[in-house]
């Protein structure tokens, strides 16, 4: 496919398209940095066998899941011109990603708990890997909550229609993107301890 061929509006597309995917790649390898970080410290004689990643963690993961579900239930409603339910869907996405986010800081202050420690002369090297990958992550959902609030507010001003759902399409390949990325980072915690 030739992609200088097209209308205005799909060079536009596929240009904003192709953005989206340069910053989620770059937002990917700074993760693959921090977790090869955290593979190599694992040699190290003071890493932490014991620690158990918190429960709110797994709950966390299955709440974003569910976020990434109904935000692709707003973009096929929004396909389909069906507005209230698009509406509907984005409000759900975003109480599910306000969810995410409480249930992260749900999971630090189990480990706290534990007595285990982020930073400070009582902290570890692997609470430090565990508290600077998430809330690394957390910081690119915040990221995501505001392009959502972005998406709701330009739905409730009805700019997207029919064949016109670039922002919607744009925030929801974003929002995919934290979704995977944070289920392989729960994953990669629990797995390489």
């Amino acid at each position: 496919m030739d992609l200088t061929q097209g209308t205005f509006q799909e060079k536009k597309a596929r240009s904003r398209k192709m953005m989206m995917w340069f910053a989620m790649i770059s937002m990917f390898m700074m993760f693959a940095g921090l977790t090869s970080a955290y593979i190599v410290s694992q040699e190290r004689p003071d890493w932490l066998q014991t620690l158990v990643l918190p429960t709110a963690f797994f709950y966390s993961t299955l709440v974003i899941v569910a976020s990434s579900v109904t935000f692709h239930l707003a973009k096929s409603a929004a396909q389909k011109g069906l507005q209230g339910a698009t509406g509907l869907y984005l409000i759900a996405t975003l109480v599910l990603a306000i969810a995410f986010v409480i249930l992260q800081f749900a999971g630090f202050n189990e480990i706290i708990a534990s007595k285990y420690y982020f930073t400070g002369d009582q902290s570890t090297v692997t609470t430090s890997f565990i508290y600077i990958i998430t809330v690394t992550h957390l910081l690119h959902v915040a990221a995501g909550i505001i392009v959502l609030l972005v998406v709701i507010y330009n739905h409730f001003k009805q700019k997207y229609k029919q064949g016109q759902t670039l922002g919607l399409e744009l925030g929801a390949m974003f929002w995919h993107f934290l979704d995977i990325l944070w289920v392989f980072l729960f994953l990669f915690l629990y797995f390489l301890r």
